[in-house]
């Protein structure tokens, strides 16, 4: 594996979840580590997913928005 491979990669995709590939650790908010069944996971960044921390699509629904509207 080259040293590139080894990296942790976090994609922020627009009005979306934060994407991170890699062997990551997650520690919940009560410090115990929670355990990714992959390599890749969608974290949500809306606060509205039923399945935090992981991303579940809900952020569609909301019309969650990671940039703030254009002014008139």
């Amino acid at each position: 594996m080259t040293r590139d491979e080894e990296r942790v990669r976090i994609s922020p995709y627009p009005d979306g979840p934060l994407v991170v590939r890699g062997d990551v650790v997650i520690v919940g908010p009560d410090g115990e580590e929670i355990v990714p069944k992959r390599r890749t996971v969608a974290l949500c960044r809306c606060g509205v997913s039923a399945i935090k921390p992981w991303c579940d699509g809900t952020h569609k629904l909301v019309n969650f928005r990671t940039e703030p509207p254009a002014p008139e």
